[in-house]
């Protein structure tokens, strides 16, 4: 899908300035606060990754979608099609919901672009009139891996470059970061705690290594009736209605 390239993302900038992790991004209905009960959701890999830059991902605007923060747009809410080729290792959304639907929308929305020069904030993203989309989902609903097409090793198809209790964040190559591949960020879930237990470790132990897992592994499950979800390709933020690139044959 084409898109905008992305401008390098400099080794030499500053940490961004620490946004509160769960604070709510503005005029969402997203439930990012939501209690979220102790669960586990079973067993979770490893798998080596490199490419870490050492900023703090709780604060890093490409690992923490929060960072950036997110606005709701009146925009069409339902598949659109785009001119272009296909790509058929691109993840398939549908493989976040255990029925493999074709989810409703709840509502649109546009990512803020990151200025990297004096680290904030910068204005909305508007490469694409939609960069995320809020679907209709169950209360208490699981949420799955999607799956793309080929692994990225040991039976494996993406690494969780972030989690904290109600997002997570995927990347479908090996590299600890959005450079290359298709990065998914989810949010407004209650994310396993086994999962994110996982990967606090493996954070605090230098980030060799980070959690893994299989297609249509579960995630954790939703506290709320809409699950947020924005998708990037060599770090640029695309439009997640794109029939021909996330629903192929919808």
């Amino acid at each position: 899908m084409s898109a905008t390239e992305p401008s390098p993302i400099p080794t030499d900038a500053l940490a961004p300035t620490a946004t509160t992790t769960n604070a709510p991004a503005p005029d969402t209905t997203l439930a990012v606060n939501a209690a979220c009960e102790v669960s586990g959701g079973g067993d979770f890999g490893l798998l080596g990754a490199g490419g870490w830059e050492g900023r703090d991902p709780q604060a890093h605007p490409d690992l923490n979608l929060a960072v950036r923060g997110y606005r709701i747009v009146d925009a069409f809410r339902g598949l659109v099609d785009y001119d272009g080729e296909t790509d058929g290792n691109a993840p398939q959304l549908w493989g976040l919901f255990a029925d493999r639907r074709t989810a409703d929308i709840s509502h649109t929305y546009q990512v803020f672009d990151w200025d990297w020069g004096s680290n904030s904030r910068a204005d909305l993203i508007e490469d694409f009139e939609v960069t995320m989309t809020g679907y209709r989902v169950n209360d208490g609903e699981t949420i799955f891996t999607p799956d793309f097409g080929h692994e990225i090793g040991e039976g494996y198809v993406a690494l969780v470059l972030y989690a904290d209790a109600h997002r997570v964040t995927l990347k479908y190559t090996g590299e600890d970061n959005v450079i290359d591949g298709y990065t998914l960020h989810l949010e407004g879930l209650c994310v396993y705690s086994n999962l994110l237990n996982l990967y606090n470790t493996r954070h605090s132990e230098g980030r060799g290594a980070l959690p893994a897992l299989r297609p249509g592994q579960p995630i954790g499950y939703m506290p709320g009736e809409e699950l947020g979800v924005a998708i990037r390709d060599r770090g640029a933020f695309l439009d997640p209605r794109s029939r021909k690139d996330w629903w192929q044959g919808r």
